[in-house]
C-alpha cells in the first residue's frame, strides 16, 4: 500500500536512507529468498514487471499475498502492477507472503525493485514504504469448535502504528452481514476473535475486510482482505441416493454380469478423507449360496456365481453399506436395502402329463374337438417361455386333424377338420409334440417332448356316396334325338350297391339331356354341338336314398367330333398396300378337331367368271394359309373376292373376302375412302357421293330462283338510271374465246373496255354482251332493278343509252365520236326473251367493272 505521508527535513535524508537500507537487510535476513527486479521509475497499470519462482521456497502454498497492494502475484509467480505507479527512490521493495492453511506454515520472499530517477522524493516516504507490514495472514477456524468463546484467531497490525494511533475494524459476512456477530476485532490491538461454533457445510469460508484508521479518520492503509477458512470435521455420514434399490438379472447369467450400481453422497469437504467412500455387502438373504459382490469404490453389484435359478429362488435381498474415511472402522457409515429380481429364461421344456392318449370320433364329422392334452412347464407363467406350441408330427398325412393351443389353459386342443371314413380306416394313430414360443436355452439335447394319440373312428349309417364325384360318358355330336346312354352311378357305402338310389339333374344349362330317375341313364333331348360347348358338356346330378340322404355329383358328357363344319376365313377384310405389296396372306381355321381339319384347299369361287380369274390369283402357302395376289394394274378401291376353302374330308365353305387396294406403306396407314366395287369393275356410288350430287342440284335451283325473283321485282318498279358515281368507273369487256381489239369509250370519265367477247358486272351492275357482226351490245343491270339498254355498234362506234325516268341524256365520246341516247323502252318480257338463250353459252366468261 502507499506509505503514509509525514513531514521531514532535508537534513534527515541521509538518516532515512540508512534506515531504508537497514529495513531491506532486515527483511532479507527473515525472507526465504531475495529477488531483484529492474524496473523503470514509472510503471503503467497491469504491467508485467517480472516472475518469481515460488516453488523454490514453498511448494505447497495455498495462499499467495503481496505486502504491497500496488503489486499482484499470480500462482505461477508472475508480478503485475495493479495500477499506475511512480517509484520515488532508486530502490524499493515488497514482500510476497506464502502460507499453507493445513500445515500452518508461512514463508516470505523479498522482492527488490531497482531503478534510476532524476528526482528523488523525500527519504521519509522511502523509509515508510520499506517498513510496511499490512498484509493478510492465513487464518482458519475448526468446524464445530467447542471454544472457549470468544476464540482468539490472530492479530492484524499495520506498520503505520509506529507513527500514528491506529484503530482497527472489520466488515463483511459474519460481522455486519449474515450470519452476524460471528467475528469481531479489538479496536486498539487488532486481535481477531470468533464468538461461536461454525458449520462448514453451511459456511465453508468467510471473506472479511480489515481497516486501519487514525482517530481523526485518516486511512494510512488500503483495506485488507482477510480470508477465514472453516476447517472440516467429519461430522456428516455418507447417504445413499435411495433408501431401497431394485435391480433385475437373468437366471443362469455368467459370473461378472452387472446387476446394477448404487451411489452415495457425503456433505463433508470433497477430496478429503472425510468424503472417501467405500461400499460393501453386509448381508444376503437367502444367505447361501453367495451369489453377488460389490465393487468397493464404484458401488457396482455383479454376479459372483452362475447358479442363479429362478425356479428355485426368484428374488434376493441385499443389505449394503457405505462408509467414509476410506472404510476405516472409525468412519461414519449408512446402510440401505437392495432387491434383486431374477428374470426368467426358457431353460425348462414343456412336458406332457401323459405319454399316450385315446380319443374317438364318428365318421364324416368335421370341426369337432376330440381331445385336450396338458403340459407342465416350470418357467414363468403367461410368458413366451411358458406358452406351448403343439404340432402333429406323424399320422396326419391326409390332413384330417389339427391341434391348437388354448391361450387360457395352455392346453393342446385336437380337432377333426376333414371327415374320416370308417369303411376306409377304423383307427388313426397320431404322434404329437410340444415346444415353447421362446427358443430353448437349457442344456437338454432334445427340445421337443412327444406323446401318442390313438383316434378310434366310429361307424355311422351314411347316405349314398358319389364316388368318384365327377364321372364321364362319351357321345358323338349330332346323334339323333332320343338316343340313350349310360349315366351317373352312386352307391351305398354300407352295401356297395346302387340299388334303391334315385337320380335327378340339378343343372343342365342347354337342356340337352334327361336323366332316368331309377337308373341314372341319360336320354338326348336336343342336337348336341361339340363346338358350342368346347367338347365337354357338364350336368349336375343329385343322388338320394330311401331315407332322403343325398350326395352330389357331376356327369361330364364328352362330345366326340364329326366333320360338320367347313373351314372359315376369320379375317374377312384384307388391305393390300399397292405401292409396297402385291399380295396378302389369308388364313383359314376349322372349328372341328384336327382329324377333320387341315390341310385345306383354297380356290376362287365362280371359276366360270373370267373377270375374277383375270384380276386375282390364289397360291397355297401351307396347310392352313394361301396368298391372294392381283394380276393386273387394278385401280385403288375395294373389291369383293369369293374364296372357297375345303378341308381334308371335302367339307367346304365360301367366304366373301373384301380386298382393299390402297395407296399406303402399311395397312394401318390406309386412309383411302374406297369406292365399293364388284369383281367385274362395276361402279357403285357411296352415300357421300349421292349426298354431294343432291347438294349440287339444290344449289343450282337456289341460283335460278334468285335470278327469277330479281327479274320479277324489277318489272314492278321504275327503271333506275346509272349510279351517280358511274362516271368514275371503267367498264372492261373481255372475250377469252378469241382475240379482239380493245375498245375504250369514255363520257364524263365513264370508260368502257371491250376485250374479247365476254361481259361481267362489278359493283352490283350485271352486264352482258351480244356481238352481231361488227356490233357489240352491253347490257347493265344493278341489283336486279335496272333496265337494260342496247348499244349499237356500227364499225367502231358504240351507242350507250342511259335511262332516267323517261328523260334523254347525251354522253360525249372520249374519242370525239357521237353517242346517241335512247329512252328505256324495253319491258321485262323483252329482256327475258333476250337473255334466256344466252345463259347457257359457254363463251361468256365475264365483264369487269373497275373503279378508277
Amino acid at each position: 500500500m502507499a506509505p503514509a505521508r509525514a513531514p521531514g527535513s532535508p537534513s534527515g535524508a541521509l538518516c532515512r536512507q540508512l534506515l531504508l537500507t537497514l529495513a531491506i537487510l532486515t527483511f532479507a535476513c527473515d525472507a526465504c529468498k531475495t529477488v531483484t527486479l529492474h524496473v523503470p521509475a514509472k510503471l503503467d497499470a497491469e504491467k508485467f514487471i517480472g516472475r518469481v519462482n515460488l516453488k523454490e521456497c514453498f511448494k505447497s502454498a495455498t495462499l499467495i499475498h503481496s505486502s504491497d497492494p500496488d503489486f499482484q502475484i499470480l500462482e505461477d509467480g508472475s508480478v503485475y502492477t495493479t495500477h499506475a505507479i511512480l517509484l520515488s527512490s532508486e530502490k524499493s521493495s515488497f514482500t510476497i507472503l506464502l502460507s499453507n492453511t493445513e500445515t500452518q506454515e508461512e514463508k516470505e520472499i523479498l522482492v527488490l525493485l531497482e531503478h534510476q530517477t532524476k528526482k528523488r522524493h523525500s527519504q521519509e516516504k522511502v523509509l515508510r514504504r520499506a517498513k510496511r507490514r499490512w498484509a493478510p495472514i492465513p487464518c482458519s477456524v475448526p468446524e464445530n469448535s467447542l471454544g472457549p468463546f470468544p476464540l482468539f484467531l490472530q492479530q492484524i497490525q499495520s506498520d503505520t502504528a509506529q507513527n500514528y494511533t491506529i484503530y482497527y475494524s472489520i466488515s463483511g459476512p459474519g460481522v455486519d452481514k449474515e450470519p452476524r456477530n460471528l467475528f469481531y476485532v479489538e479496536r486498539d490491538t487488532g486481535n481477531l476473535f470468533c464468538t461461536a461454533s461454525i458449520d462448514r457445510e453451511t459456511y465453508p469460508l468467510f471473506e472479511l475486510v480489515a481497516f486501519a484508521t487514525t482517530p481523526d479518520g485518516y486511512t494510512p492503509e488500503y483495506p485488507l482482505t482477510l480470508v477465514i477458512r472453516i476447517e472440516d470435521e467429519n461430522d456428516n455420514a455418507p447417504i445413499f441416493t435411495e433408501t431401497s434399490y431394485s435391480f433385475e438379472v437373468f437366471e443362469n447369467s455368467k459370473v461378472g454380469t452387472t446387476v446394477g450400481q448404487v451411489c452415495a453422497t457425503d456433505q463433508d469437504e470433497p477430496d478429503t478423507l472425510h468424503t472417501r467412500l467405500k461400499y460393501s455387502i453386509i448381508e444376503q438373504f437367502p444367505a447361501l449360496p453367495t451369489l453377488f459382490s460389490m465393487h468397493p469404490t464404484t458401488g457396482v453389484i455383479t454376479t459372483s456365481s452362475s447358479k442363479l435359478d429362478r425356479e428355485l429362488i426368484d428374488k434376493y435381498q441385499l443389505k449394503i453399506k457405505v462408509q467414509d474415511m476410506d472404510g476405516q472402522y472409525f468412519g461414519l457409515q449408512t446402510t440401505a436395502i437392495c432387491i434383486i429380481n431374477i428374470e426368467d429364461v426358457n431353460d425348462n421344456l414343456p412336458t406332457f402329463t401323459r405319454s399316450s392318449y385315446v380319443a374317438s370320433v364318428e365318421e364324416n364329422r368335421i370341426d369337432v374337438e376330440i381331445l385336450r392334452v396338458a403340459v407342465r412347464d416350470k418357467d414363468l407363467i403367461n410368458t413366451a417361455n411358458w406358452r406351448a406350441n403343439y404340432t402333429i408330427l406323424k399320422g396326419n398325412e391326409d390332413g384330417n386333424f389339427k391341434i391348437v393351443t388354448d391361450s387360457q389353459t395352455n392346453e393342446g386342443v385336437l380337432c377333426v377338420v376333414k371327415p374320416l371314413n370308417y369303411e376306409e380306416k377304423q383307427q388313426v394313430t397320431l404322434e404329437i409334440g410340444v415346444v415353447n414360443e421362446a427358443p430353448y436355452t437349457g442344456t437338454s439335447r432334445s427340445t421337443t417332448n412327444m406323446a401318442t394319440v390313438t383316434v378310434n373312428v366310429q361307424n355311422q349309417d351314411e347316405g349314398p356316396e358319389c364316388d368318384p364325384r365327377v364321372q364321364t360318358v362319351r357321345i358323338k355330336e349330332n346323334v339323333p334325338v332320343g338316343t340313350k346312354t349310360i349315366g351317373y352311378k352312386a352307391y351305398d357305402p354300407e352295401t356297395g350297391s346302387s340299388s334303391g338310389i334315385r337320380y335327378k339333374k340339378s343343372s343342365d344349362p342347354e337342356g340337352w339331356v334327361d336323366v332316368d330317375e331309377n337308373s341314372g341313364v341319360i336320354t338326348i333331348l336336343k342336337r348336341l354341338d361339340r363346338e358350342a360347348r368346347s367338347g365337354v358338356y357338364n350336368i349336375s346330378i343329385i343322388a338320394s336314398d330311401k331315407d332322403g340322404r343325398t350326395c352330389n355329383g357331376v356327369l361330364g358328357i364328352v362330345l366326340e367330333d364329326v366333320n360338320d363344319n367347313g373351314p372359315v376365313i376369320r379375317q374377312w377384310t384384307v388391305v393390300i398396300c399397292k405401292t409396297v405389296m402385291s399380295s396378302a396372306e389369308i388364313v383359314a381355321v376349322d372349328p372341328d378337331e384336327p382329324i377333320h381339319g387341315p390341310p385345306f384347299d383354297f380356290s376362287l369361287e365362280g371359276v366360270s367368271d373370267s373377270e375374277v380369274l383375270r384380276m386375282w390369283r390364289l397360291t397355297k402357302v401351307n396347310d392352313t394359309a394361301a396368298r391372294l395376289s392381283y394380276l393386273n394394274d387394278l385401280r385403288f378401291g375395294k373389291y369383293t373376292v369369293p374364296v372357297r376353302v375345303t378341308d381334308r374330308l371335302g367339307q367346304s365353305l365360301v367366304t366373301q373376302l373384301v380386298v382393299i387396294l390402297c395407296d399406303c406403306v402399311t395397312p394401318n396407314d390406309c386412309s383411302l375412302p374406297p369406292v365399293p366395287r364388284t369383281s367385274n369393275g362395276e361402279v357403285i356410288l357411296g352415300k357421300w357421293a349421292i349426298l354431294a350430287i343432291l347438294l349440287g342440284i339444290a344449289l343450282l335451283f337456289c341460283i335460278l330462283f334468285t335470278l327469277v325473283c330479281g327479274a320479277t321485282t324489277g318489272a314492278d318498279k321504275k327503271p333506275k338510271v346509272f349510279p351517280d358515281d358511274l362516271a368514275q368507273q371503267n367498264l372492261i369487256v373481255s372475250n377469252t374465246e378469241a382475240p379482239g381489239d380493245d375498245k375504250v369509250y369514255s363520257t364524263n370519265d365513264f370508260t368502257t373496255h371491250a376485250v374479247g367477247g365476254s361481259a361481267h358486272g362489278i359493283g352490283g351492275t350485271l352486264g352482258s354482251r351480244v356481238k352481231n357482226g361488227g356490233q357489240e351490245t352491253i347490257e347493265m343491270v344493278k341489283g336486279g332493278h335496272q333496265t337494260m339498254e342496247s348499244c349499237q355498234e356500227t364499225g367502231h362506234h358504240h351507242t350507250l343509252e342511259r335511262c332516267k325516268e323517261g328523260g334523254q341524256h347525251t354522253l360525249d365520246s372520249c374519242r370525239g365520236g357521237p353517242v346517241a341516247t335512247d329512252n328505256c323502252k324495253y319491258t321485262y318480257s323483252e329482256w327475258y326473251t333476250y337473255t334466256q338463250p344466252r345463259l347457257g353459252e359457254e363463251s361468256i366468261r365475264g365483264h369487269t367493272l373497275v373503279k378508277n
